[in-house]
């Protein structure tokens, strides 16, 4: 089963994937992961764990990661659309602090692999929005955690007026990015 295309993003990595996808009268049916097409495009990518979200429009989640342990990710829609950004966390990295936004949605059947390293966040532009997410490696509670959405030094670019946003009383309480560099990620 063919039709998976991969598109390497700025961030070193990352990729855009288009994921197979066939539909016709009676629905549809798609693939978003196969490990020999995957490592075929240079991801190695072992999954651990999967799980759903389900957002109403301008719910906002993240800027999420682990401080141990950092998970690879790899996300797509099921049902609605959003607006999808990642930050590259890795202080050795030529785009440290750096971010990218990418619209994902149920009818675009495109995924976005996130690499170890990573902070990932997105807006739902959609009510009873349905995100899927991939995990590589294992949840970690006690170092589960994130960056507040509109750090300045990162300066994120969100397609809705930040006033609308909705979030989780948790995510309002996410640390800075000045709290972040003082106790960053340890790559391991």
């Amino acid at each position: 089963m063919a039709g998976f295309e991969f598109e390497k993003l700025d961030l070193e990595g990352s990729f855009l994937i288009n994921y197979y996808y066939v539909g016709d009268s009676r629905g549809s049916f798609a693939k978003t992961f196969e490990k020999d097409f995957y490592e075929k495009a240079g991801i190695c990518f072992a999954l651990n764990e999967t799980f759903a979200s389900v957002s109403g429009k301008n719910v906002l989640r993240g800027l999420h990661f682990q401080l141990n342990h950092p998970q690879a990710k790899l996300v797509c829609i099921l049902k609605g659309r959003i607006w999808d950004v990642i930050v590259d966390l890795r202080p050795d990295s030529k785009t440290y602090k750096k971010w990218l936004g990418v619209e994902l949605s149920a009818e675009n059947h495109k995924a976005i692999f996130i690499p170890k390293g990573f902070a990932h966040g997105f807006v739902s532009l959609e009510d009873d929005t349905v995100m899927l997410y991939q995990c590589e490696g294992a949840y970690d509670k006690e170092t589960d955690t994130g960056i507040l959405f509109d750090a300045s030094e990162i300066g994120i670019e969100w397609p809705i007026n930040v006033e609308d946003v909705v979030q989780s009383e948790r995510d309002k309480k996410l640390m800075t990015f000045v709290e972040y560099e003082k106790n960053p990620m340890r790559l391991i």
